[in-house]
């Protein structure tokens, strides 16, 4: 079968989270919640955002675009997890498998790259707040938005194409709950060297990259602070990223705990337990944690509900 390029399995099964049917409803229940969660906390920051022309700023730009990505993120796993469960099945079509694992990770490089831009956003309001507005304009964070599309899709099409070569001869049972590239790697009776080297390189380059612009952005804002003299003015410029810092911790500590642990150390039920972290929690999250430190946030969330509430009498 190696060096062809067509694959003998026409689907896989997916095992999900649990063999136990008590557990199946709980998880059912549990993850219905929390897709319906971030569903709606991340809309609500997106109505906030654009209904409120005090957060017109780029900050806000940057948030309102991870609020939809992170939307987007969590609806290529959950809505298959929550199907899977309410027709009693386990499979996804191997084109399905694909599209699902493109579409996945061009959202956690998404991820990735927001989180970066977002960084450099709040390193400029802080180490060079005259210059805010002439350096951070529209067509600026326009264009980096746009480029980190670009690049997201590129990678992963170049993932998507190098999978789609490879043969998949007998065994086709994933021991996970969408189509990660881990296990679809080890399924394949092909030869998956030149997969393997362009995760490590190109893959590893595309998240190290932007954590790398992240960790500069905030040595940099951490030794502006600390030169302001007092602490109610240094407590207010960290409380400025202290929100994105957040969510920073808990995309990449799941990322690094998932992908870049030696192998020796991973277990399926850990692999699964992070992958529920970054594919589900985080993006639920997001939006709580945002807007319950930030007083404007909050302000044009109280006036977004307000709204609904009055336009339903």
């Amino acid at each position: 079968m190696r060096g062809t390029n067509q694959s003998s399995v026409s689907e896989f099964l997916l095992l999900g989270l649990s063999t136990q049917p008590q557990q199946q409803q709980l998880l059912f229940l549990l993850f219905l919640i929390m897709y319906m969660a971030t569903v709606l906390g991340n809309l609500l920051i997106i109505l906030a955002i654009g209904t409120d022309s005090r957060l017109h700023t780029p900050m806000y730009f940057f948030l309102s675009n991870l609020s939809f990505v992170d939307i987007c993120f969590s609806s290529t796993t959950v809505p298959k997890v929550l199907a899977n469960h309410i027709l009693g099945s386990q499979a996804i079509s191997f084109s399905g498998c694909l599209t699902q694992m493109y579409f996945l990770f061009m959202f956690v490089d998404m991820d990735n790259f927001l989180l970066a831009v977002m960084a450099y956003d709040r390193y400029v309001a802080i180490c060079h707040p005259l210059h805010y507005t002439a350096r951070m304009t529209l067509q600026l964070c326009i264009l980096m938005v746009a480029a980190s599309w670009l690049i997201a899709n590129l990678n992963v099409l170049l993932h998507t194409l190098l999978m789609a070569r490879l043969s998949f001869c007998a065994d086709n049972i994933i021991p996970h709950f969408f189509c990660d590239v881990t296990p679809l790697l080890k399924l394949s009776c092909s030869d998956t060297r030149l997969n393997e080297l362009m995760i490590l390189y190109v893959a590893g380059l595309i998240m190290i990259a932007p954590f790398v612009c992240i960790l500069v952005s905030y040595v940099l804002i951490a030794g502006a602070i600390l030169k302001v003299s007092s602490p109610r003015g240094r407590w207010k410029a960290f409380s400025t990223c202290g929100s994105h810092l957040a969510v920073v911790c808990l995309f990449y500590g799941t990322i690094i705990s998932l992908y870049f642990n030696p192998s020796s150390s991973h277990s399926s039920a850990k692999d699964v337990a992070s992958a529920v972290m970054y594919t589900v929690v985080t993006p639920m999250l997001n939006p709580l944690i945002y807007s319950l430190r930030n007083r404007d946030m909050k302000g044009a969330l109280r006036k977004v509900l307000t709204m609904k509430f009055l336009s339903t009498k």
